[in-house]
């Protein structure tokens, strides 16, 4: 993911790196950086002002013995990617009240992955012990119930949903029965796929205000496609304008080559982005870390989150006593040393 913007930076960066730095060529290489974040389709009045923050630090920056000028620069630009993202909120607010289910509105245009994105948050919620349950509130797309469905299923998580007939009655309706059965049968988390459109029109904004109003979810989140770039910033903004947001979700963001959008959202809309989408399976959500992003946007690579997947396929426990089998010179066998590959 990146590449566009990873490789306009590095480049501008490397010439950077090589030069006794002044004034003029910090200059120079910031007109590089600007060209680089603008064809990565970030926000002008985001990049007008990254650049304008960089130099700022960068020509007033003392010289720290020991380190290259270049590196310093390359650290400066990493703190302003990470600025710009904001500081990590990958938070879910919880229901204060004890034993009551919390309550998690999702919304997003049609084409977002809002239904995908859904059941990867139900997966992601279920790993960490908790007891979620779906609620298919989307009548509008063909196949949307359907599709939930097939994704619960997969995950072996309940969802709520309704057969036609007289029962079935406007969104609010299906998920103010879906809070009630969660709180009946003790699931600790309702995530509600609520419906989309092609684009944001009134009868879209009324149906999920008249949710929010009724429900009174805990999280309202936006799933937004990344490969839309400025488009899906456009849509946050307009989106949190009219139906107040918690956080964004960013999909589809393993196809996104220039980034202009998680780099963008923050700064332009004010709401942290609390995961992200890295793949069409259920198990491709992130936690957004700014720190980590800024870090492989730079090219220097994302150590952090790839312990943290090992750890979800080796355990403490089985890493020391393979340890000790190895260090011992007996017992460790073809199938322990299988076991470690698959790992």
């Amino acid at each position: 993911m990146f590449e566009s913007i990873t490789e306009g930076l590095s480049s501008a960066l490397d010439k950077l790196r090589r030069k006794r730095l002044t004034e003029a060529n910090i200059d120079e290489g910031l007109r590089e950086v600007r060209q680089a974040l603008l064809a990565a389709d970030v926000n002008v009045r985001v990049v007008k002002d990254f650049i304008a923050r960089v130099k700022e630090r960068a020509v007033g920056q003392e010289r720290i013995r020991g380190i290259q000028p270049g590196q310093q620069i390359v650290k400066i630009v990493h703190d302003e990617l990470v600025r710009l993202m904001g500081e990590s909120d990958t938070a879910i607010r919880r229901n204060p009240r004890s034993g009551a289910p919390t309550v998690i509105m999702m919304c997003g245009l049609q084409g977002s992955g809002k239904t995908t994105t859904c059941g990867k948050l139900a997966r992601y919620l279920k790993q960490k012990g908790h007891r979620p349950l779906l609620v298919a509130a989307d009548v509008q797309r063909p196949a949307a119930v359907e599709q939930l469905r097939a994704l619960g299923a997969q995950l072996e998580v309940p969802v709520y949903s309704e057969e036609p007939g007289w029962r079935r009655g406007k969104p609010v309706g299906i998920c103010q029965r879906a809070v009630q059965l969660a709180e009946k049968e003790q699931y600790d988390f309702v995530i509600l796929d609520t419906a989309g459109r092609l684009h944001i029109d009134r009868e879209l904004m009324e149906e999920l205000g008249e949710i929010r109003a009724r429900v009174q979810p805990h999280n309202v989140f936006l799933v937004v496609d990344a490969m839309t770039g400025q488009d899906a910033v456009s849509s946050a903004r307009e989106f949190d304008q009219q139906l107040p947001l918690d956080g964004v979700i960013l999909t589809k963001l393993d196809g996104d080559a220039r980034g202009g959008a998680a780099l963008s959202v923050r700064a332009v809309t004010g709401k942290p982005i609390k995961f992200v989408g890295t793949g069409e399976k259920l198990d491709k959500l992130e936690e957004f870390h700014p720190d980590r992003m800024a870090s492989r946007i730079l090219g220097m690579g994302d150590v952090v989150t790839l312990v943290e997947k090992a750890q979800q396929v080796i355990s403490q426990e089985e890493a020391e006593r393979n340890a000790a089998k190895l260090l011992s010179g007996a017992g460790f066998t073809l199938e322990d040393f299988l076991g470690q590959l698959r790992s």
